[in-house]
């Protein structure tokens, strides 16, 4: 896990600062009010504090900004904005062994998330996941940039010839939809990953298309390097904050510790024992957030109890009114009836 107070590169937000200026934004006082300093902003290998960015992206949305910025911050990007990474891909044999090279150091590229590569005899599959607790809103910016990036970075790479594929997204649809008509050969799903992440799912072929600017001693080059800068990135953080947020922004149940260590590469028996050195039990933490759901749910929908059961992953609704009860001193009908049209959206 990453540090309790991540960084990530600024780079990939002055493109934001960018777009925000062509709307007419004042981006110095953004900053200023985000607590950056907008000269060391721009510097070439500046970083920010990841609050810090979940306060601008906040303060963007209260001034009112579309709906669309992440959208447009993932088109703009380009495979050698990833610096030594992006040299080491485009250096690269072909598509495959570019997408290993970016999975294998996209610390680097995005510290707080993870990226990985797989290829089986019919599918060539890019997965990105976070690692590092952030808020929804923060969450939701970031999958949409880089799914989009992913999209336009591979389509570059493979000189316009992107097979027809499936784009998978965690996050819900956004209101402007339409636009990822424009991605022609990305079969675009939202909500259809169980926990928060990206998937992007090619026919195998993919795998061993040839680059143009294939070169094996700059590729050499771009390894060594990557593997320093990797060796000298902090590690160690707070694994419980992760779960949490996992737990929080899955959909279709709640996600399993097994499920869980399997994204991080540890055993169930590790990240419990992370979790146990931070004073938490997975138990505990999935009960909160599974309890937290069945409020929002119904609070905020029609859904009937049974139905907001089985969404959760109880087995029936008898087991769903038993657990809610002990974790809020009533019924789920009772609850929905004492909350109707409430507007608190704990």
């Amino acid at each position: 896990m990453r540090q309790s107070t991540p960084k990530v590169p600024a780079r990939y937000y002055t493109r934001l600062d960018e777009l925000l200026a062509r709307d007419g934004f004042d981006t110095s006082a953004l900053l200023r009010e985000a607590g950056i300093e907008p000269d060391a902003f721009g510097a070439p290998e500046a970083m920010l504090d990841l609050p810090r960015v979940e306060r601008l992206l906040a303060l963007i949305a209260e001034r009112g900004a579309r709906s669309d910025l992440a959208f447009d911050l993932g088109r703009a990007l380009k495979v050698s904005a990833h610096h030594i990474v992006g040299y080491g891909m485009l250096s690269s044999a072909d598509l495959g062994d570019a997408l290993r090279f970016v999975a294998r150091y996209f610390g680097l590229v995005m510290p707080t998330f993870r990226a990985r590569y797989h290829v089986d005899a019919q599918t060539a599959e890019l997965r990105f996941t976070p690692e590092t607790a952030m808020g929804h809103q923060c969450l939701e910016f970031h999958l949409e940039a880089i799914a989009v990036a992913a999209h336009h970075e591979i389509r570059d790479m493979s000189q316009g010839r992107l097979p027809d594929y499936r784009m998978q997204l965690s996050m819900a649809a956004p209101r402007h939809i339409t636009r990822y008509s424009a991605m022609h050969e990305a079969a675009c799903r939202f909500e259809a990953e169980p926990t928060p992440g990206v998937r992007l799912r090619f026919p195998a072929s993919i795998d061993r298309h040839p680059l143009a600017m294939a070169d094996p001693d700059a590729r050499s080059m771009a390894e060594t390097r990557c593997q320093t800068l990797l060796r000298n990135a902090a590690a160690a953080g707070k694994v419980s904050d992760w779960v949490a947020m996992m737990l929080r922004e899955a959909s279709g149940g709640v996600p399993s510790l097994r499920e869980l260590a399997r994204i991080l590469n540890v055993s169930p028996r590790t990240l419990d024992r992370y979790l146990g050195a931070e004073g938490h039990r997975f138990r505990a933490l999935a009960n909160d957030a599974r309890n937290a759901h069945a409020v929002r749910l119904l609070r905020d929908t029609d859904l009937s109890i049974t139905r907001i059961a089985i969404e959760l992953g109880y087995s029936d609704a008898a087991n769903f009114t038993r657990a809610f009860r002990r974790a809020n001193g009533s019924s789920p009908g009772r609850f929905r009836r004492d909350h109707a049209g409430s507007d608190d959206s704990a």
